[in-house]
């Protein structure tokens, strides 16, 4: 088990389904743990009520079917099917828009989703998913990319209410990317990241106002480590591979 998931952190997110079903293949006493431990690359459906798109996971799943954040309906339709408090539904509506905000101005466009749900500790668990494809011909304003996609899973546990409230966050980042340009060649990049925060915050701002703030500083921290990592180190071999060409600078002669 320890061997499949340290294989499944090397992966590239682009080809996670094809290794995932094949490990679940060659342990299928394993097969529940593998697909709860294992992030996969975010699916999308659109809602034929509201007419928005909304992200699948595990965590709006029921049977086959996906709850959407935006109707809270099931698709496809689902009888007895698990829906949220009545309380948390209004708290998910809320995150919804402020996230979709956050999103816009973090990413400039992109899709985002929230889901809550109860635990059994007295609190709850809220899921924050934003799926960016960066490619020329969908989300990427700036032309860049031919092919990129930037994924965010973010799982808060929540704590029991109090004046001061346990929240535990963990987060995945999967990126891809390719280029093909003539200047530079075609070039591809993936690869993805997981970290984990705790933090006791008092409930006077309210829990949507302290899951953003931490949101906020963990996704300011997986860019750094991906920008240093990634980024970083890649660029670091390719000038040692290929040192760029020395600049010989020739005065006027008179």
């Amino acid at each position: 088990m320890e061997a499949a998931l340290g294989l499944m952190r090397r992966i590239p997110p682009k080809h996670s389904v094809t290794a995932l079903s094949a490990l679940v293949s060659l342990l299928p006493d394993h097969s529940s743990d593998l697909l709860s431990q294992v992030d996969q690359p975010l699916q999308v459906l659109c809602d034929s009520e509201s007419g928005k798109e909304f992200i699948l996971c595990e965590y709006n799943r029921d049977a086959d079917s996906y709850r959407s954040p935006w109707s809270n309906k099931y698709h496809p339709p689902l009888g007895d099917a698990l829906l949220p408090s009545d309380e948390l539904r209004k708290l998910e509506v809320e995150a919804n828009e402020v996230f979709a905000i956050y999103r816009d101005q973090y990413y400039e466009g992109g899709i985002s989703s929230v889901y809550l749900w109860e635990d059994n500790n007295e609190g709850f668990v809220a899921c924050f998913l934003i799926k960016k494809d960066g490619a020329r011909t969908a989300h990427g304003r700036r032309g860049y990319l031919q092919e990129g996609l930037w994924e965010a899973i973010h799982v808060i546990e929540v704590g029991p209410e109090d004046e001061t409230t346990r929240y535990c966050l963990t987060s995945t980042v999967m990126l891809s990317l390719t280029t093909d340009k003539e200047s530079s060649g075609t070039f591809n990049l993936s690869g993805s990241i997981r970290r984990q925060m705790r933090m006791d915050l008092p409930l006077a701002d309210g829990h949507l106002c302290n899951m953003g703030k931490m949101i906020e500083e963990m996704e300011g921290k997986l860019r750094n480590s991906l920008d240093q990592v990634y980024f970083g180190k890649t660029k670091e071999m390719v000038c040692t591979l290929r040192p760029p060409s020395e600049v010989v600078m020739r005065l006027p002669t008179s």
